[in-house]
Parts: structure tokens; C-alpha cells; sequence
């Protein structure tokens, strides 16, 4: 019997999955604790219709991050911080300072958990990664200057 599963039922599928399964484990099973629907030709194309609008939705945001990633691309991202005489740091910088100046310098608001680099504690120019979306990265450069004292 082909039935489509209401949730995710473990060994068997996930929500929204057309399965074969026995008759009696739908009926005695499935049925009674509401996990899954007999798997009628209105219900499949509600499904197929359903899949199709989340793969639009989902190509719609990719072409809208790969958008920002572009623009992003290349920008030069200039933090002024306290310094030593020889250009060492007070403390290092966090990835939540990176984020609020690349939203003052660019206009672009990132999560602070998206943004990849290395420790930076010297005056200088470092290199980061920003995820933007899932599997679309945007290589920036971060610059460091001591602030005037």
C-alpha cells in the first residue's frame, strides 16, 4: 500500500515521503497514530505541488545570496583599533566587531557566526570568509589600523 508519511517516522521516511509499506503495518500502525495518509492521486500531486514551490522559493533565495556574495566580493572592511607602540592589540577583535563595521562600511548585515578568520591581534591586513548562505562564500579583507591616540 502506498501511503504519504504526516511526519518523520523512524525506518521508515520523513514528512511528506510516498512509501511502500504492508497493509496491515499502515492500518495497525501508521494509520491510527495519525503518521501517515493513504496515498491517493489528489494527495501526491498536493505533495508534488508542494515540493516544486520550495524548490522555487529555495532557487529564489540562493540567486538572492549569491547576489550579496558578489557584491561583496573584494570590499575592504577598515577597523580602527587601540594599539601598542610595535602594533599589537589591546584584547583581539571578534567576529561581532567585523560584522557590525562590515553593516556601518557596506550596508551588508551578517551573522557573526558566518564570518571565518584567523585570530587577528597586530595591525595589518587579514583575509575573511563570509558564508552568506549554504555553500555561498564571499572572500574579504579585513584592515586594521591603530586609532588615533
Amino acid at each position: 500500500m502506498k501511503v504519504i508519511l504526516l511526519c518523520d517516522v523512524k525506518g521508515s521516511g520523513k514528512k511528506d515521503d510516498i512509501i511502500n509499506v504492508s497493509d496491515g503495518y499502515a492500518r495497525n500502525f501508521l494509520f491510527p497514530r495519525k503518521w501517515a495518509a493513504e496515498a491517493t492521486p489528489g494527495a501526491v500531486k498536493e505533495i508534488e505541488r508542494k515540493r516544486a514551490a520550495e524548490a522555487k522559493l529555495e532557487a529564489e533565495r540562493r540567486a538572492e545570496a549569491q547576489k550579496t556574495a558578489d557584491s561583496m566580493k573584494g570590499k575592504v572592511v577598515e577597523l580602527k583599533v587601540k594599539c601598542g607602540d610595535k602594533g599589537r592589540l589591546y584584547g583581539s577583535i571578534t567576529t561581532q566587531e567585523i560584522a557590525d563595521a562590515l553593516k556601518a562600511q557596506h550596508g551588508v548585515e551578517v551573522d557573526k557566526r558566518k564570518i571565518d578568520c584567523e585570530k587577528v591581534s597586530q595591525v595589518g591586513e587579514y583575509t575573511i570568509t563570509v558564508t552568506v548562505y549554504t555553500g555561498i562564500k564571499s572572500v574579504m579583507k579585513l584592515n586594521v589600523v591603530p586609532a588615533a591616540k
